[in-house]
């Protein structure tokens, strides 16, 4: 931000950001770089890995 007294008046009313939401909004900007056929092969890595994980916490036998 290039305003450091608005930064400092928006960290007194709402406070710093945790570590995870920095993270998050690092890689929601990282993922709309990317280009759509790339987007779509996260989506569905992270589609998979979700469906496999589920799976694993509850074996069928």
């Amino acid at each position: 931000m290039k305003n450091l007294n608005f930064a400092a008046e928006l960290h007194l009313k709402v406070g710093a950001p945790a570590s995870g939401t920095v993270e998050s909004l690092r890689l929601l900007r990282a993922f709309l770089k990317l280009a759509p056929r790339q987007r779509f092969e996260v989506i569905k890595l992270v589609e998979d890995l979700a469906t496999e994980e589920a799976l694993s916490e509850h074996p069928l036998s």
